[in-house]
């Protein structure tokens, strides 16, 4: 099936990402449904999946394609996300990167790894879709992961206070979020749907057994406690915030200040472009 390019103009004003600018849409259909096919648990080593449903655009790639020893824990392709479903787009949990980026992404491992540690990606390209997703959600009553996700901030202000960007650097796939794990990775619980919630703020025995290094809060957590430098951390959740930046930026990547979690290439490929294909 051939990819379709077409060029809209974007309306919506975002944190993340700058308004205005061109997206490449696919002509493939894409199924939201929560019925996601199955993948690789949380923490898992990324293995080769199947030829995705649509062609990749010249110049990206599948992560495990270039390092298969990155663990991957797609939120985005399951219920465990601020928004409690799968999201629209994602059709597999698989971590799709411009072949620039995920060559990046694995010298960090290299040196991540020496230190004793691996690269776990929650997200990386993100397809407008997906974005437009997200906005639609922000306008209706549904709070069910509240919870978890935002227990301290408005959901009516998660995108004016820039924990949602539409556009999004997503999707013009240079950018992910990731964390570090320690080696050997320890196992990992599934997020089993209706389980009881606990805040991402909570101490790290609290909240949902990530088995990433303590930094602070949970992933995706709307609250200030996700600034990178936020100063209601421990010394320690501090020190692993940082560890996580000297390395990102050894790779050339750039850390976004409100999140721990997301980073950016610096020399992306496609600044201009936010691409619309889905994750599969």
């Amino acid at each position: 099936m051939r990819v379709l390019i077409g060029l809209v103009v974007l309306l919506l004003l975002g944190a993340c990402g700058a308004p205005g600018r061109v997206v490449a849409r696919a002509s493939a259909p894409v199924n939201p449904s929560s019925n996601a096919p199955a993948g690789p648990g949380p923490g898992a080593v990324l293995s080769p999946s199947p030829a995705p449903a649509v062609p990749l655009p010249p110049g990206f790639v599948a992560l495990e394609e270039v390092d298969p020893s990155i663990l991957a824990d797609v939120r985005y392709a399951t219920g465990h996300n601020f928004v409690g479903r799968v999201v629209a787009g994602y059709l597999r949990p698989r971590c799709l990167l411009t072949r620039v980026a995920a060559e990046a992404l694995r010298e960090v491992q290299r040196r991540a790894s020496a230190a004793g540690y691996s690269l776990k990606v929650y997200d990386c390209y993100r397809p407008q879709r997906a974005v437009d997703d997200f906005v639609r959600w922000s306008g209706d009553g549904d709070q069910r992961m509240r919870g978890e996700f935002y227990p301290r901030e408005e959901k009516s202000a998660l995108f004016s206070d820039g924990y949602i960007g539409s556009p999004t650097a997503h999707s013009r796939g240079s950018t992910v979020d990731l964390t570090l794990v320690a080696r050997p990775a320890r196992g990992q619980p599934e997020y089993r749907v209706g389980a009881p919630l606990e805040p991402c703020t909570a101490a790290a025995e609290q909240r949902f057994p990530d088995n990433s290094i303590d930094m602070g809060t949970g992933f995706d957590c709307f609250d200030t406690l996700a600034h990178t430098a936020a100063s209601g951390v421990t010394r320690q959740q501090h020190d692993n915030r940082e560890r996580l930046v000297r390395l990102m930026a050894g790779g050339g990547f750039a850390n976004y200040p409100q999140e721990w979690w997301h980073y950016t290439l610096g020399d992306e490929p496609f600044p201009d472009t936010y691409y619309d294909f889905p994750v599969g």
